[in-house]
């Protein structure tokens, strides 16, 4: 292992194969690091009880992880068919002594976000973080190929899911409880052939400061993360075997994020460390800017 972020971590991924959706991480040539060996937590978020939603793997699953060596209980939303990723996960949360709840289902569901919210307080008694990270990521050549359901499936996913979701929440935060979302680079750089995907992630990132105003008086910060490309399941459902040997090589580091080295990110803004931060959005890009 070497500190130099050029090369930290690996800078191609040969021999991989397109996935068809919902993207599986057990399916991946080369695994994704989460931080499952790296990691080390210093009691930042004791006591405290998490809902991340896509929190099966990727990124999701790294603050998973991140959050129970920190001393959080993790609940994590995925879909049905993401089960067997999902219960690695569980996995690692409990290697951390930590209590982890699965919740599959749809968030498109707007009955579902609600019930994600009222189990995690069931199950744990208390929510004082929620993570809005899954998403649905669509292509397109052209705007003649834009399929309107898997459009609106998209908004669906990745903005109406988060507002739902944090209506739901909110009633059970108490002043110090913290609402973290995913957005993207895309919401800056807008690649021609991901424009709903980067328009949602646009979305997102006005979303994140609308909603840190209105939760400033209750006390509770909102703030939102914003990946450049990290090697997550999502990678091989919308790219071909050379766009993924190549993903991220483009960026001023050269190279591809790890969902590990976002796991950072996530935690100083759940806990008492990001206490001054609200409508803020970091950018986790390998240097690709996001102005």
């Amino acid at each position: 292992m070497t500190d130099d972020p050029r090369s930290s971590e690996p800078t191609s991924f040969p021999d991989e194969s397109t996935q068809p959706r919902p993207g599986l991480e057990r399916s991946m040539h080369t695994k994704p690091d989460h931080g499952e060996h790296s990691y080390a937590g210093k009691g930042a978020l004791e006591g405290r009880a998490a809902l991340i939603t896509g929190g099966d793997s990727g990124i999701g699953k790294a603050v998973a992880i991140a959050y129970a060596r920190e001393g959080a209980d993790v609940a994590i939303s995925y879909l049905a068919d993401e089960q067997a990723d999902a219960v690695d996960t569980r996995t690692w949360v409990e290697k951390a002594g930590r209590r982890c709840l699965l919740l599959p289902g749809d968030i498109r569901d707007r009955d579902h976000c609600a019930d994600l919210v009222e189990r995690t307080v069931a199950e744990f008694g208390r929510l004082d973080i929620l993570v809005n990270n899954a998403a649905a990521q669509t292509i397109n050549e052209d705007l003649c190929d834009i399929d309107d359901d898997e459009m609106q499936g998209a908004f669906a996913a990745n903005v109406f899911a988060m507002i739902r979701l944090a209506k739901a929440a909110v009633s059970h935060m108490k002043p110090g409880a913290a609402i973290i979302n995913t957005t993207s680079v895309q919401a800056k750089v807008a690649t021609k052939n991901m424009i709903v995907y980067a328009t949602t992630k646009g979305a997102i990132s006005s979303y994140t400061i609308g909603l840190s105003n209105l939760l400033a008086p209750k006390g509770i910060r909102v703030n939102a993360v914003a990946p450049g490309p990290v090697w997550t399941p999502i990678q091989p459902i919308a790219k071909d075997p050379d766009e993924l040997k190549t993903l991220g090589q483009n960026t001023p580091l050269g190279r591809a994020g790890q969902p590990g080295e976002l796991a950072g990110a996530y935690v100083l803004l759940a806990s008492a460390e990001g206490s001054y931060m609200t409508g803020a959005v970091i950018p986790v890009t390998g240097g690709m800017p996001m102005y």
